[in-house]
């Protein structure tokens, strides 16, 4: 590798990361607090899942946010994620056209849109890059094998 792979290769490493941690809370916090969940679903969603339901999803998400911090089935995983917090994006359109909108304590009330913005932007970026995601299992598979959809 050259000293540019192995710097897109720390980049896109550091990002992947990253991601997968911002997930991965989210998905966690399902397991740990599924009451919360269950009322969001139910008030946002006007979906009425069971508790069950709730920890299944959650360990659906921390299973591809394992796969996605190791690089495994890249394209599958990683897409899985951006397309999971796409889906959080669909759900605050509201917050996106009035992002400076402050309560009446002046708290700004939709900065966690701005954040969603700038997470899917991440996402887009390290799914366009993943042919120089070198420091992931998929990586080396690609580099030993060659290319196959599932690296």
């Amino acid at each position: 590798m050259t000293p540019q792979d192995r710097r897109d290769a720390a980049a896109l490493l550091i990002l992947r990361l990253g991601l997968v941690w911002f997930i991965f809370l989210w998905a966690v916090h399902k397991i740990i607090t599924p009451g919360q969940y269950k009322f969001l679903a139910k008030n946002f969603d006007g979906v009425d899942l069971s508790i069950g339901q709730i920890y299944a999803a959650g360990g659906l998400q921390i299973a591809v946010c394992l796969l996605a911090a190791l690089g495994i089935f890249r394209y599958a995983s990683y897409g899985t994620l951006a397309a999971m917090h796409f889906y959080t994006i669909t759900r605050r359109w509201e917050g996106f056209f009035d992002p400076f909108a402050v309560n009446a304590k002046g708290f700004p009330v939709h900065r966690n849109q701005v954040i969603d913005l700038a997470v899917m932007a991440a996402f887009v970026a390290l799914l366009l890059m993943i042919a120089r995601d070198h420091w992931s299992i998929g990586g080396a598979l690609r580099r030993r094998n060659g290319s196959h959809w599932w690296h």
